[in-house]
């Protein structure tokens, strides 16, 4: 994500799959800040802040115009806000005093592969969209401060990720990227057009592209890995 050009990009997946927060890993941006993109969103990251520290770990919410307005006060979050919020969500990102290597300890990780799922998906999105709502509703009732705001976004996030996804059980899974999701989504409608079939010719034919799907797929995953 310190790359040129990389925050752009993943601001494009973030509209792309309408989503309200997107929790952001390894950004390897270092100090503590905010920062506002060109399509409305805010990016609130948290590295390493010491001088001429490395370009490693650090990690990031990024926000779209509607959880934004959410944090839409004259107010700025305090460095403290910041780190207490990451520390939660993530686990700690820190150099240890007398260590020669970076330690990083996740305390909690959603089931994020339930995602992949687009029923599970929308499940998330419509819980995750009725949370900030109701939260958007309140802070109109209410004075609230800015650090008081944040809890109540990052209890949102947490909870919908708590009821809808659960934690994850295997702390190594292998990631994998949007191409490779595209693809299986692809076979997917693959198959279901087998299933659909009403003559044998047709369904030779979308026999054939299915195994094709399906040979993208585990290319895509094995590049992944």
């Amino acid at each position: 994500m310190w790359e040129t050009g990389k925050t752009s990009q993943i601001a494009a997946e973030m509209r792309r799959y309408n989503l309200a927060i997107l929790g952001i890993s390894e950004t390897h941006w270092t100090q503590v800040g905010q920062k506002r993109l060109a399509m409305g969103e805010m990016l609130l990251y948290s590295g390493h802040e010491e001088e001429n520290a490395p370009h490693t770990q650090g990690v990031a919410l990024m926000l779209s115009k509607i959880a934004r307005n959410a944090l839409a006060r004259k107010h700025n979050i305090s460095t403290q806000a910041y780190k207490q919020g990451y520390m939660d969500l993530t686990g700690p990102h820190y150099r240890e005093p007398n260590r020669s290597y970076l330690h990083q300890t996740a305390i909690q990780r959603f089931n994020t592969a339930f995602l992949r799922d687009t029923d599970r998906l929308n499940e998330f999105k419509k819980a995750l969209n009725n949370r900030f709502q109701a939260l958007q509703d309140l802070l109109k009732e209410e004075e609230t401060t800015m650090e008081g705001n944040w809890k109540s976004i990052k209890q949102a996030l947490t909870s919908t990720c708590q009821e809808v996804l659960g934690l994850k059980k295997h702390l190594h899974e292998e990631w994998i990227s949007i191409e490779t999701l595209d693809k299986i989504k692809e076979r997917k409608n693959k198959k279901t057009a087998i299933n659909n079939s009403l003559t044998r010719a047709e369904k030779v034919k979308t026999q054939a592209e299915y195994t094709e799907a399906n040979r993208q797929v585990k290319r895509s995953i094995r590049a992944d890995k």
